[in-house]
């Protein structure tokens, strides 16, 4: 990968090159969301600890081997966020920053319109990819985690558990599979890379691993030590191991 070489180049002259920027474009687990609270009687808000997501994690194995290289990391993650939304806001919330790489990661909140915003889903990726491209951006598309798979017993709040059982359909009807089948046929259309994430998350869950129990909200939004197989997973692929 280009990154590859640019974070080599910095590393071995700190002066003649400018600091690398990496972004990362995304929804509420690209921004740093975890468990869900309830702040009124129908009021629902997340703990919000970006410190603790992916992309800070990525950012600290690269600091530990390579520490003569200035990173930035821009966090253009949006809780609730669709590939749409994405871009829509690529320009701002990105391209603005000029960065050498470009993580994309989306797939969580498009799912809800099932198999009639399949193609929607498709093209708003395609627009993103194609808008990188032509500004010579290098970039990713990264699978998210999977959803959960069901209302877990414990939860005892009435509006929490019809969301768990909501949204624990797209994963077990096929929906959240179809998605990023798209995903990975407009990757492969594109030329983009991809860090197949969720093929991880689907070995886990085939090797007895209980899923759900993995998400800090039991929806969607992964636990903190599992933002390190997202960061793992980019570093392995930046690094070409």
């Amino acid at each position: 990968m280009r990154i590859t070489q640019r974070i080599k180049e910095k590393n071995g002259d700190m002066g003649h090159f400018r600091p690398l920027v990496i972004g990362f474009l995304g929804d509420s687990v690209t921004q740093g969301c975890f468990e869900l609270y309830k702040t009124q009687k129908t009021d629902y808000d997340t703990e919000f600890r970006s410190y603790e997501a992916y992309h800070t994690k990525l950012n600290r194995m690269l600091q530990e081997v390579f520490p003569r290289v200035s990173i930035t990391m821009v966090n253009a993650g949006v809780s609730g966020d669709k590939a749409p939304g994405g871009a829509e806001r690529l320009d701002r919330d990105i391209l603005s920053f000029s960065p050498d790489l470009v993580v994309v990661c989306y797939g969580l909140n498009d799912i809800v319109k099932g198999e009639a915003g399949l193609e929607e889903y498709g093209q708003a990726l395609e627009q993103i990819f194609r808008k990188l491209k032509a500004a010579d951006v290098e970039t990713i598309f990264m699978t998210p985690n999977m959803v959960g798979e069901r209302a877990v017993a414990e939860e005892t709040d009435p509006f929490m558990y019809s969301v768990l059982e909501e949204v624990a359909v797209y994963q077990s009807d096929g929906t959240m599979d179809r998605y990023m089948e798209k995903a990975r046929e407009v990757c492969r259309n594109n030329d983009v890379p991809v860090c197949d994430c969720y093929r991880k998350w689907k070995k886990l869950r085939e090797n007895g691993v209980d899923v759900t129990r993995l998400l800090s909200n039991r929806i969607n939004h992964p636990s903190e030590n599992m933002h390190w197989l997202f960061a793992v997973s980019l570093f392995e692929m930046i690094m070409d191991f």
